[in-house]
């Protein structure tokens, strides 16, 4: 079963930024996709970043222009930069990833506050 880990989050004031790393267990290459999502108290779960293995990279509008996923398959890790963060933006952040004729895979996560 694959692991992922999180890293990288913490406490920011409003505007400014933070990167988050997710190390796979396994290699990341072949996934079907690898992305993140968060969840914010009392709201559901929402996926907000993801990079198919065609190269392709979805963002929800919240975050279009202001976080980038990225990945370095060398090293199993998957990131999200973040830039500009609002207190909106306060939540858990989780990477998840599928392996093909698998469901997906959701780590720990790393929680992430934006003060006002």
């Amino acid at each position: 079963q694959v692991q992922l880990m999180e890293s990288g989050g913490g406490l920011v004031q409003a505007g400014g930024s933070l990167k988050l790393s997710c190390v796979s267990s396994t290699s990341i290459f072949n996934m079907n996709f690898m992305g993140w999502g968060r969840q914010a108290p009392g709201k559901a779960r929402e996926v907000v970043a993801i990079f198919r293995s065609d190269g392709t990279t979805t963002y929800a509008e919240s975050v279009k222009g202001r976080f980038t996923i990225s990945r370095d398959n060398a090293k199993n890790t998957v990131y999200l930069e973040m830039n500009s963060l609002k207190p909106e933006d306060t939540a858990v952040y989780y990477c998840t990833g599928q392996e093909p004729g698998r469901g997906a895979y959701w780590g720990q996560g790393t929680q992430v506050t934006v003060s006002s």
